[in-house]
């Protein structure tokens, strides 16, 4: 498949740049610095989940005193079996058969293990303020999201957003990737259909499908089912606003964002099947081995690349704009994960009171100020006056 990004202007006179020696070095610093920026965050990610393991957090978060319907349980029971069984297929799939029969590693083999560790990303959408929830019915150890540097939002171990392992890590290894793989299906079936239109509009094209996609499959599935919940929508621009399984718009548009950049990434190929981060790979030197790890790096960054540019990005932004929790969400204690509302004395996140974060105190249920143990309020220091300027 044509890759127009590898075409280069014919020039009468070639200048220094064009030399074949300096083309192959600029090819090879783009994998390299692809790589270099994958070696970096699959580092950050190995520092925080072992954090996480060994820390406080690594607990459950229960559920509270009403349990979800029996709809959601049994949804999500089948969902959880179903992944758990879809993933050592598509490790096989995807990785085993192809290293024994032809002793490589594809790139869909690549994509499955970059997919599985974008998961890493999950929680960042909550990096400011908590706007999504998981349900804490479904088998969980808390999350990581307090040891990731910086993080704001405000929780405590067996009281935060809790990730639910059964069904999220194998779901974005293998979902996101047969998602993907479907939907470059369909991007090929287009390219048959109108063989003349241009990339631009095919990626266009395939934006619009997967923003159709994504509603069909959280405001159809995930969200009535009781997967997870945004109660901090923004109700002027959610569909079913008001209620537990709200669907905002921009949720569509983000997520949808980040499977048409997937899709691109594995659809614009070169000749060789390589992605437009494995440029210069053939001039990396250190053997098959160092090529391959240099290779699964380069992918991995440019599919974390999509998760945060595309979506997490532009999340902290809504984030900051969150409309006040349904009254819905907050009477099924499975979707608040005990952070607030019924049961604390945490008044569940409201425009029209100021966003807490880990370090600061809140106001309670009352209207109080409690700040942290040993905190007091900032002193106010006078201006000084009767003297000279410094």
């Amino acid at each position: 498949m044509s890759d127009l990004t590898n075409k280069k202007p014919v020039l009468e006179s070639p200048s220094a740049r064009d030399q074949p020696g300096v083309q192959a070095a600029a090819r090879s610093n783009r994998v390299t610095i692809w790589a270099t920026a994958g070696g970096a965050l699959l580092a950050l990610q190995i520092y925080v989940w072992v954090r996480w393991v060994t820390g406080p957090y690594f607990q459950r978060v229960p559920g509270g005193p009403m349990e979800p319907p029996m709809y959601m349980k049994a949804f999500l029971t089948f969902d959880a079996i179903l992944v758990c069984v879809g993933l050592p297929v598509a490790v096989w799939w995807f990785l085993v058969r192809p290293w024994r029969r032809e002793r490589r590693i594809t790139l869909d083999g690549m994509l499955l293990v970059s997919m599985g560790l974008m998961f890493f990303q999950d929680p960042l959408l909550n990096y400011f303020n908590t706007w999504c929830t998981y349900n804490t019915w479904l088998w969980n150890r808390g999350s990581w999201s307090s040891n990731i540097p910086g993080w704001v939002s405000p929780e405590e171990p067996g009281r935060q957003v809790a990730e639910p392992l059964l069904i999220n890590a194998p779901g974005y290894a293998a979902g996101v990737l047969m998602i993907t793989i479907f939907c470059c299906w369909v991007m090929r079936k287009i390219k048959g259909r109108w063989p003349t239109i241009s990339n631009l509009r095919l990626i266009l094209v395939t934006y619009a499908f997967t923003i159709v996609l994504d509603f069909v499959m959280e405001a159809g599935f995930m969200l009535p089912f009781g997967l997870y919940t945004y109660p901090g929508a923004i109700r002027s621009v959610s569909l079913f606003a008001g209620t537990y399984h709200q669907w905002p718009v921009y949720e569509g548009l983000m997520w949808g964002a980040v499977q048409a950049g997937l899709c691109c990434l594995r659809f614009f190929t070169d000749d060789r099947g390589r992605t437009v981060v494995e440029r210069g790979l053939d001039h990396v030197r250190g053997g098959f081995a160092r090529q391959q790890t240099v290779r699964f790096l380069a992918i991995f960054a440019a599919v974390s690349a999509c998760f945060f540019f595309f979506y997490n990005v532009p999340a902290q932004w809504i984030a900051m704009h969150a409309d006040p929790w349904p009254a819905d969400h907050m009477q099924r204690s499975y979707f608040t994960g005990g952070i607030c509302g019924d049961g604390t004395d945490v008044p569940c996140p409201d425009p029209s009171l100021p966003i807490p974060t880990k370090r600061s105190g809140f106001i309670d249920v009352r209207g109080q100020l409690v700040l942290p143990d040993g905190a007091q309020l900032p002193e106010v220091v006078p201006f000084e006056r009767g003297g000279a300027g410094r």
